[in-house]
């Protein structure tokens, strides 16, 4: 039996490199690392490997929570079922968190780029990748851009992205309405009483501003309170702005907390009621004595305003009915009715906001007026 001697290393080396494609190549196993990209570009054309860079699949926006009590981010007062819902409301802080992240690698931001309640927001699973993709859609417009830098107007942007346009039509419809009316109560008396019109006008301004500000909704994007904070706070600080806003995913609201929303705006537009009307007729009653003091005359054409009486109770009026009717406005009518139907059309959407708002301003004067007439701040025989 004959037996075939091995093939030596020098004959074995010569195969390789007869039959192999990339000639007399040899590797050492001792290459240094340092000459790898100077042998990469020596190899053959065709055998230079191009990978292209991977395009993500844009992300479905995700939609908000229908659940109602179950996954609270510890915001839910019931003691009972928080043994159950840690663990729904955990993987739902993760996917927003991952998807989130996502998101925000497709628009080109790095987290470090936002602002700190926001990215804490993001890290912590509480914000929605729709959000984070209106963020980026919003931080490209140079006013826009200014107001996110303030947290109140970064919440109700994220929150509604026709937040500004519904503040410039509150104000806007506001403006006109009170000079109309101020018109039609000085007649001929309307530009010699021009300051005292314009001081009128600028506090409407005010309320309305706040009107819209105070019961919108929001995300948000507060930190968590210190453990040491007392009762009270710790539950108006999980109460939603809006009583009636849509909870984002993987967060909800007790209907405790949303009566609480109410008396927390309830409070607010009180101060912000008090405080205008305090202003605004204070400052009219001033200008009209000091008309009185050169013109006698105007003693008897002109009744002094009762400042004090009028204020207060114009903040009670703001503190129920506008705080109501604007809730029920900002939360119900344009988020959970308008909004769904309409949110591919913009346009529309905005004509129909106007038009809502501008009846909801003339609602609230013919009840102003009954309110002031019944409290006793106005007579009969006046009109507004």
């Amino acid at each position: 039996m004959a037996f075939h001697s091995p093939m030596s290393p020098s004959s074995s080396s010569a195969l390789s490199a007869h039959h192999h494609p990339l000639g007399h190549l040899h590797l050492h196993p001792r290459l240094n690392p340092s000459r790898l990209p100077l042998l990469l570009r020596s190899l053959p054309h065709r055998l230079r490997l191009r990978i292209p860079r991977p395009q993500l699949p844009p992300l479905p926006l995700a939609l908000p929570s229908s659940n109602d009590g179950n996954n609270n981010n510890g915001n839910n007062d019931g003691g009972g079922d928080d043994g159950n819902n840690d663990d729904g409301g955990g993987d739902s802080s993760d996917g927003n968190r991952g998807e989130a992240l996502f998101v925000l690698a497709q628009v080109g931001r790095k987290l470090e780029t936002l602002p700190a309640d926001l990215a804490a927001a993001i890290d912590g699973g509480r914000v929605t990748p729709e959000i984070v993709r209106r963020f980026a859609d919003m931080d490209s417009s140079p006013l826009l851009r200014w107001l996110l830098r303030f947290r109140g107007f970064r919440e109700r942007l994220l929150a509604d992205d026709l937040f500004l346009a519904k503040l410039a039509m509150e104000c806007g419809v506001g403006v006109i309405a009170k000079t109309a009316a101020e018109l039609q109560k000085r007649g001929d008396n309307f530009v010699n009483e021009l300051d005292i019109v314009i001081s009128d006008v600028v506090m409407a301004i005010v309320a309305d501003f706040m009107l819209v500000y105070l019961p919108a909704p929001t995300v948000s994007l507060q930190p968590p309170l210190l453990k040491n904070a007392g009762l009270i706070a710790s539950f108006f600080h999980n109460c939603p702005d809006n009583a009636f806003q849509i909870a984002l995913a993987g967060r909800s609201f007790s209907l405790l907390q949303r009566l609480g929303a109410i008396v927390r705006n309830g409070a607010k537009l009180f101060v912000v009621g008090t405080s205008a009307s305090l202003i605004g007729t204070g400052v009219t009653s001033a200008l009209i004595k000091a008309r009185k003091a050169v013109d006698k005359e105007l003693d008897d054409e002109v009744e002094d305003i009762p400042v004090l009486s009028t204020s207060a109770a114009y903040g009670v009026y703001m503190a129920v009915s506008s705080n109501l009717r604007y809730q029920i406005l900002s939360g119900v009518i344009e988020q959970r009715m308008l909004e769904p139907v309409l949110h591919n059309h913009k346009l529309l959407l905005s004509a129909l906001c106007f038009a809502v708002r501008t009846g909801n301003t003339f609602l609230g004067s013919l009840l102003w007026v009954d309110y002031a007439r019944m409290v006793g701040v106005q007579k009969v025989q006046e009109e507004i």
